[in-house]
């Protein structure tokens, strides 16, 4: 039964890690399920809502403060009485695949809209999580805010330029408010998917030579951030990384 207290936003909800997070998180809470377009996120209020729980959707461009803004009024509107629990930011970062000398400076800043999106999200949610903080023992767990990274937040690869500049930034500003925000009890951790995850998008792809559960499931992957949320706030990751038992690292 979803709490009637509490509530949680997922930011880049679709049909793969968004999905599954969003269906794993609202086995406990209300969810509000942001994406750039109504189609991303309709099956998957549809699919909460009969199933018993509640789920909202609304448009929203994390690149955009005022979209963001807008998306949080209509939250709150929605969720009047209720604190936020977790908040989920899982925005794909737009990137192009080419050699470095054939990129434009519009395909630089494409990619670093990934990190503006964070910005805009967590300064969104942040004041909810602290507020959800400072009611102690009512939290059922630390509210918690969740990053996902991905390979390219560790190390650039030829012709990904863009992509892990993106990544890289969005990497750096978990690591600070991490450290800003842990000592006022609200979790921050990023995430670092290393391999493909085995989504709709990803079905014709071939990961580890076609072995067994050699791509990344995205339930596991939503179980995960669920075991963030519900760390104890003595033991309290800031960084776990996530990868098939075959893949190189």
């Amino acid at each position: 039964m979803a709490s009637k207290t509490f509530f949680a936003v997922i930011a880049g909800v679709g049909p793969g890690t968004g999905r599954s997070v969003a269906l794993k998180f609202a086995k406990t809470y209300p969810v509000a399920l942001l994406a750039r377009k109504p189609e991303s996120y309709a099956d998957i209020v549809a699919e909460i809502n009969q199933s018993g729980g509640h789920a909202i959707g609304i448009p929203t461009d994390t690149a955009d403060a005022a979209s963001v803004t807008s998306a949080f009024d209509k939250i709150r509107a929605e969720y009047p009485d209720k604190r936020l629990a977790a908040a989920v930011y899982n925005v794909g970062a737009g990137f192009a695949v080419k050699p470095f000398l054939d990129l434009v400076p519009s395909e630089l800043s494409a990619a670093l809209s990934n990190a503006t999106g964070l910005f805009n999200f967590a300064q969104a949610t942040l004041p909810g999580l602290l507020e959800s903080a400072e009611a102690g023992a009512a939290a059922p767990h630390p509210p918690t805010l969740v990053i996902t990274g991905a390979t390219a937040s560790l190390r650039g690869a030829p012709r990904f330029a863009t992509f892990a500049a993106g990544k890289f930034a969005v990497r750096a500003l978990a690591q600070s408010l991490a450290r800003e925000f842990h000592p006022r009890g609200v979790h921050v951790a990023h995430v670092i998917v290393d391999g493909v995850i085995d989504i709709p998008r990803t079905k014709g792809w071939e990961a580890n030579g076609g072995a067994e559960d050699g791509k990344i499931s995205a339930d596991a992957i939503a179980d995960s951030y669920w075991y963030l949320h519900t760390q104890h706030r003595s033991s309290f990751t800031q960084e776990l990384d996530l990868r098939p038992y075959v893949e190189k690292f």
